[in-house]
């Protein structure tokens, strides 16, 4: 498979494998939305890690497969490939992209689809699509200017230019920055870290900050006042606040 998932003590690794650059043709995107959606809806999947292998994350999207289509075949194929990295941005769980090597336009699409993104240092992203004529399709222009402004979004889309992994973390595009042998580590660690935490909060929290993004506060504020009332009738926060009251801050061990 170009892409898999393995699952350990409730970290759930979505890691792209198609040599030497990873790729993403018409396979592996239908592949990562399948596999999105699967993390998504099994139990033992708590947080989800988004991995390219040591050396590269992903180079972007398979040229010559995408030279041989015309603007029938691409009217066609538009809307499911946005639609399977929307799968991964709407995974109701924390997700983190361990980003090594390149990670350009699909890749970096990709990338922005996660919560929360750590770098190694080799790291180069980029959204290169406007020297071939075209412009991001997998969402790249609506998730990085959300992420990092318009107008670092449009310098970045307009000149096609890599950055490297100090810039993209001046910038907001990546959150940290780390030795390359260390991301993944570092990925997974902060993926087993919110693993242990209540599930359905995390998912309100996640879910509320999202839909408030694409709305106006008031409505983004009813969203957030119904997570909030419905939460109080989860076990998780009955848990939460009587480790509170017993034991003190911080102490709640979540199911």
């Amino acid at each position: 498979m170009t892409v898999n998932l393995e699952v350990s003590e409730g970290v759930g690794t979505i890691r792209l494998d198609r040599p030497p650059m990873n790729a993403l043709d018409i396979a592996s995107q239908d592949r990562l939305r399948e596999l999105a959606e699967e993390a998504a809806r099994r139990e033992d999947v708590r947080a989800v890690v988004l991995y390219g292998g040591e050396k590269l994350f992903a180079a972007g999207a398979d040229i010559k497969e995408m030279q041989a289509m015309d603007h029938a075949a691409m009217v066609v194929r538009g809307r499911a490939l946005q639609d399977c990295f929307t799968a991964v941005a709407k995974i109701p769980k924390p997700v983190v992209a361990a980003v090594t090597g390149y990670a350009l336009g699909g890749g970096c699409e990709l990338a922005l689809c996660a919560d929360f993104r750590i770098a190694g240092e080799n790291a180069k992203l980029g959204q290169p699509e406007i020297l071939l004529g075209l412009i991001p399709g997998a969402g790249g222009t609506q998730r990085l200017a959300r992420l990092v402004g318009p107008s670092k979004a449009k310098d970045l889309i307009f000149t096609g230019r890599q950055v490297k992994a100090d810039e993209a973390l001046a910038m907001g595009l990546v959150d940290q920055v780390v030795p390359a042998a260390e991301v993944y580590e570092r990925a997974v660690a902060w993926a087993a870290r919110l693993a242990q935490g209540p599930a359905i909060a995390l998912r309100a929290a996640k879910e509320s900050i999202d839909a408030g993004l694409e709305t106006d506060i008031d409505t983004g504020l009813a969203v957030e006042r119904n997570w909030f009332a419905g939460l109080f009738a989860t076990e998780d926060r009955e848990r939460g606040m009587r480790s509170f009251v017993e034991e003190g801050p911080g102490k709640a061990k979540f199911l």
